[in-house]
């Protein structure tokens, strides 16, 4: 099944997994009808959805996104999009995987990087090139000091350094590298399996309470998962009990 998506983008429905495949142009600049179309399908996603995967059907993945905003109200409006974009991608029930087989900057490599899982190709290229054009990518560093520490932050978007695929995955942009396409896509295949093996319920307890308590102290952290736990326990204990067969009791001998 196929899902009505604006121009650049393709959405298919396969059971429980959304495919997202960036379908635009040779640099698959992202629009911000593209992105508001993600938005909507991470926050509503369509009924049994589990994972959404993440892909590109072009030499690259994605170098960018689309400037169209002229005064400050139409720049901020823009700008409103992709953190909305940014904060879906973390915050949904959702689970993201992306899979990049090639190039992806700026805005690109913020898709990749936001994902719960993403895999690239070794060759792949990761950069931040908002300072060649004299802007300072402020949405990116909302993010990106939390991923890679405040020094290699600083250094990929006051350089505008281009990174390959296997130190993307040192410093924590991407899950991990491979060596050819296709395993990269075999990659991305192992990480959607193994979502789709286990408890839907537990895995969405896991990315709420990491989101809940990311920045917070370990006190703080530890008394919340200390509740978590006792209701996340009992959840499990009434799901087992609901899938157990009925037990009649040992009938009684009379002597």
């Amino acid at each position: 099944m196929e899902a009505p998506s604006p121009d650049g983008l393709r959405v298919e429905l396969d059971g429980p997994v959304v495919r997202v495949t960036l379908d635009r142009d040779d640099e698959n600049l992202v629009s911000l009808a593209m992105c508001r179309c993600v938005t909507s399908l991470l926050l509503d996603p369509p009924e049994g959805a589990r994972v959404l995967h993440l892909r590109s059907s072009r030499r690259a993945f994605c170098l960018g996104r689309e400037r169209r905003g002229g005064g400050a109200d139409a720049l901020r409006a823009e700008a409103r999009v992709l953190v909305e974009l940014n904060q879906a991608l973390s915050g949904a029930e959702l689970f993201t995987v992306a899979e990049v087989s090639g190039d992806a900057a700026g805005f690109g490599a913020g898709l990749a990087a936001l994902c719960d899982f993403s895999v690239a190709s070794g060759s792949a290229r990761f950069w931040f090139p908002e300072v060649e054009i004299g802007l300072a990518p402020t949405v990116v560093l909302a993010w990106l000091p939390q991923l890679v520490g405040r020094r290699e932050a600083i250094r990929l978007t006051a350089t505008a350094a281009r990174v390959d695929g296997w130190e993307a995955a040192r410093l924590g942009l991407v899950t991990r590298a491979a060596g050819r396409a296709d395993a990269v896509a075999r990659m991305a295949r192992e990480e959607i399996d193994a979502l789709l093996r286990h408890d839907r319920d537990a895995q969405r307890e896991i990315k709420a309470f990491v989101r809940d308590t990311e920045g917070a102290e370990r006190s703080i952290a530890e008394d919340l998962a200390v509740d978590r736990l006792a209701l996340s326990s009992l959840r499990a204990r009434a799901r087992e009990h609901r899938s157990s067969p009925t037990r009649e009791a040992p009938l009684s001998s009379s002597t």
